[in-house]
């Protein structure tokens, strides 16, 4: 591996928990052509397309991403790039969520479907999707270590999920490549490389979570994520539903949140934000800046 940031970040030992990206609602358009470092602007994507999806961003609001299936369609020629493409649309929650796909004959059918119940988390009108789905992100034009380390994470997993899964754009945290999205939960993993991916899938769709690369849940704040990871590993919990967050309350840097575990006790969970003493560099491309650390006060049960 490469001096990257992701070596780097692994060489530091830096926790992966609090770190998911904050996503509760998604667009997720398939584009199988070459991806720019920033995909609405510089993408190869038509300029009312990218405006368009642009608009839903803001709008709904919801993250959007651009996807293609495994096997170098980022490489093709714009001349051998299909014109139908899927959309899928969901909502991520802490205690789930749900997908649906839309199957467009060409890129401009975008227009035509109508995104409106996204913003209230309700039904667009899609098929639903039954099965939980995978990204790895391999924007190597945004950072380096996305392709770098995600590529071979996809081609490990392609036996193992087929059909359900894509290759992503930037989704954040680039030092933590190869990452790992599973939908409809919005559960983030980080530091995987081929053989780690196929054991975290094969757990993630067996209802289990792997404490060791887990960043947290997209639908949280960052320092909920954090307590739930720290709840996790203080009492064994490696069952997605051991576990459910119902509250939490933030005063300043402090984050108490809690959660009810699967036997009916209550659990709170109080965390610190605080910045690394020294600058680092975050990125491949990026300024050194001082990174957050969330620390563990205490966990109290009741």
């Amino acid at each position: 591996m490469r001096d990257g940031c992701a070596a780097r970040s692994m060489h530091h030992g830096e926790a992966l928990h609090g770190t998911a990206s904050r996503a509760r609602r998604w667009i997720l358009f398939e584009h199988p052509g070459g991806w720019g470092e920033d995909v609405l602007s510089d993408a190869t994507l038509p300029p009312r397309i990218a405006a368009q999806l642009t608009l839903l961003a803001a709008s709904t609001p919801a993250r959007v991403l651009l996807v293609r299936r495994p096997g170098g369609t980022g490489r093709r020629a714009a001349r051998d790039v299909p014109t139908a493409r899927a959309l899928l649309v969901g909502v991520s929650t802490p205690t789930g969520g749900w997908f649906e796909r839309f199957d467009l004959t060409t890129p401009e059918d975008l227009f035509d479907v109508d995104l409106a119940g996204l913003a209230g988390d309700r039904s667009c009108g899609g098929t639903p999707v039954d099965a939980p789905f995978y990204l790895v992100c391999t924007n190597g034009r945004h950072d380096a270590c996305c392709a770098e380390l995600g590529r071979p994470v996809v081609d490990a997993l392609v036996p193992h999920l087929g059909d359900r899964l894509w290759e992503c754009s930037h989704i954040g945290g680039d030092r933590f490549a190869g990452n790992l999205v599973c939908l409809p939960s919005g559960v983030f993993y980080g530091h995987l490389d081929p053989e780690v991916a196929a054991a975290v899938v094969r757990a993630h769709d067996g209802g289990a979570v792997d404490l060791d690369r887990w960043r947290g849940r997209s639908s949280l704040p960052f320092l909920v994520q954090s307590a739930e990871a720290f709840a996790r590993r203080e009492f064994g919990l490696t069952r997605e539903d051991d576990l459910r967050w119902v509250a939490s309350q933030r005063d300043g840097d402090r984050t108490d949140a809690t959660f009810v575990r699967r036997d009916g006790h209550r659990v709170t969970v109080s965390v610190r934000r605080r910045l690394e003493d020294d600058e680092r560099q975050l990125t491949c491309r990026g300024v050194p800046v001082r990174a957050p650390v969330h620390e563990l006060i205490e966990i109290a049960v009741s």
